[in-house]
C-alpha cells in the first residue's frame, strides 16, 4: 500500500509486516491470546519506528566516540593498514555527520543519551515487574527485536542505567539458537 511518510515522501508500506502468519492453533500456542499478539506487534513497530533511530546518534555522539567505534570495527574487521586508516577516519567522520543529521531529523534531545534512557525506561515499564520478558516467561519477537536493535547501544562503553541487560542475556537459553543469542547478547552488552 502506498503511503506518505513523516518527510512527505511516498513509500510502500506493508500493513501486515508485524503480523505473523499463523493458523488459530499455532497462534494460540505461540501467544496464548490476542492481547499478547497485539502487544508484540506494537513493540516491534516501536523498535522500528523509534528505538532504531536512537542508536547511531548515541554510538557516534562525538568525534572521539565515532573514532573509538571505527577503531573497533577496523580492528575486528582485520583491515590492512591503508584500508583500515581510510575506513576508520572517513567512516568515523561520515557517521558522526550522519548521526547529527539523524538527531535533527528525529527531534532528539541535545543529550541523546536522555532519549535512549527514556526508551529504556519505557520498555522496562511495559515489561513490568511481574514477568521476565515482554513475551511473559519466554521472550517473544518484541524482546528479540529490541535486543538486536539495542545491540548498537553504546553499552560497550556505558551501560544504560535502566535497561535490563541481564534479561537480554537470558534469551532462549535452553535452545541452540538461544545459546547463540546468549553469546551475542554477552558480546553486545557486556564488553568493555
Amino acid at each position: 500500500m502506498k503511503a506518505v511518510n513523516d518527510q512527505g515522501k511516498e513509500v510502500t508500506e506493508f500493513g501486515n509486516k508485524y503480523w505473523l502468519m499463523l493458523d488459530e492453533k499455532e497462534a494460540q500456542q505461540v501467544y496464548g491470546g490476542k492481547e499478547a499478539r497485539t502487544e508484540e506487534m506494537k513493540w516491534r513497530q516501536w523498535a522500528d519506528d523509534w528505538l532504531v533511530h536512537l542508536i547511531s546518534p548515541n554510538v557516534y555522539r562525538t568525534p572521539t566516540e565515532a573514532l573509538a567505534s571505527f577503531d573497533y570495527i577496523v580492528r575486528e574487521g582485520k583491515f590492512g593498514a591503508v584500508e583500515g586508516a581510510v575506513a576508520k577516519y572517513v567512516g568515523a567522520a561520515a557517521m558522526y555527520l550522519i548521526s547529527k543529521r539523524l538527531k535533527s531529523r528525529h527531534h532528539l534531545q541535545d543529550n541523546v543519551r536522555e532519549d535512549l534512557y527514556e526508551a529504556a525506561n519505557k520498555w522496562v515499564a511495559a515489561v513490568g515487574k511481574d514477568r521476565p520478558f515482554m513475551g511473559g516467561q519466554r521472550p517473544n519477537l518484541a524482546d528479540l527485536v529490541s535486543v538486536v536493535v539495542a545491540g548498537g547501544c553504546p553499552s560497550r562503553h556505558q551501560h544504560c542505567p535502566s535497561w535490563s541487560w541481564v534479561q537480554c542475556s537470558r534469551l532462549l537459553p535452553a535452545r541452540p539458537l538461544g545459546q547463540h543469542l546468549t553469546g551475542l547478547a554477552s558480546l553486545l552488552f557486556f564488553q568493555d
